[in-house]
């Protein structure tokens, strides 16, 4: 396999592995208004757990340590990472959302992951310390006898086959009535509250299928690259998901194809294989990053929907039953009130 080729399969592996990371994202965020910032966290999570239950115990006089060493075939080490990352997100919740809205609720998200990261960090017995975990097997490599060049395309299919479920899932979950809802809290949490929606199941609810997500393409991606450690999930690596979610379009799963695209691949992975300016080392990856915060910016400033803006979903009615209904909805609302008073 050239080169060219062999790079070629690596960038549509991301594209696809980032899809599904901002899915999730989009979810949270995009759907029901949920600005987690320590998304990353989850996405190690799902890394950390799928890599610790496939690649077994350390050698024997290895300095090396991690939990379980578990040599479970895929992909249900992989499934086992999501549903940690779950775990992690139900134990969020319960903290986070009962009393927090917005900026607040942000804040305490963005400390967690600091939190998480500093724990992983520094107590080596759980995942290697700052080493990280290294010579992770790759999947069905022993069993169809795949080399380095022939496991790249094979599992950038897998990854593919994958991604397709998982589009298919948030096309299902985002069309239904628990879409309709998370967007209505996203809109107006207190207005949802009094229709009798309940703000908290609904968000929880958004929280864990997106943290399956980031669980998911955690996975992946310590899957195919073979190795994860803190260097790869500091907080920058949430802002750039989110950054992909807003250029692609908020709110809009074909525009989040769009965003990874752009974002993740062509200004992060796809540097890397620009060779170096002589004398001027990293300066490739350093213009890059500080493209993708002048794209934010311009994105912000002239098209904040996104390039593909979040679909209108109407229910059937025309704009002017619409306003009489909100007119009827608002003026209950205020009889409502009076009355309470």
């Amino acid at each position: 396999m050239s080169p060219l080729v062999y790079y070629l399969f690596t960038l549509i592996f991301f594209v696809l592995a980032y899809c599904i990371l901002g899915w999730g994202l989009n979810l949270q965020f995009g759907e029901g208004g949920i600005l987690n910032f320590a998304y990353i966290g989850f996405v190690a999570i799902g890394a950390y757990v799928t890599g610790v239950t496939s690649m077994g115990q350390p050698q024997p006089g290895s300095s090396q340590k991690w939990i379980l060493g578990w040599t479970l075939p895929f992909p249900v080490g992989l499934i086992l990472g999501a549903l940690a990352s779950c775990a992690f997100a139900v134990l969020v919740g319960a903290i986070a959302f009962r009393r927090l809205r917005t900026d607040y609720l942000a804040m305490v998200l963005i400390s967690m992951s600091l939190v998480l990261y500093d724990i992983i960090n520094n107590f080596v017995p759980l995942f290697n310390g700052a080493d990280g975990l290294t010579n992770v097997p790759e999947p069905f490599a022993d069993v169809m006898g795949l080399d380095t060049n022939t496991f790249v395309p094979f599992f950038t299919a897998v990854a593919a086959v994958i991604a397709l479920i998982m589009w298919w899932l948030m096309s299902r979950i985002t069309r239904s009535p628990l879409g309709r809802t998370l967007r209505a809290i996203r809109d107006d949490p207190d207005s949802a509250q009094a229709l009798g929606k309940n703000v908290f199941k609904y968000q929880m609810t958004a929280m864990l299928v997106g943290s399956f997500y980031a669980g998911i393409g955690g996975g992946l991606l310590i899957e195919f690259s073979g190795a994860f450690n803190t260097s790869a999930w500091l907080p920058g690596e949430t802002f750039l998901i989110f950054a992909a979610v807003i250029v692609g379009g908020i709110g809009n799963n074909k525009g989040m194809i769009l965003g990874a695209l752009i974002v993740p691949v062509l200004f992060t992975q796809l540097p890397k294989f620009i060779p170096d300016v002589p004398g001027h080392p990293g300066l490739v990856l350093n213009i890059a990053a500080i493209a993708i915060g002048v794209l934010l910016m311009v994105t912000l400033w002239f098209r904040p929907q996104g390039v593909i803006p979040e679909k209108k979903r109407l229910s059937g009615l025309n704009a002017g039953e619409q306003a009489t209904g909100l007119r009827a909805l608002r003026s209950g609302q205020r009889a409502s009130a009076k009355e309470s008073l």
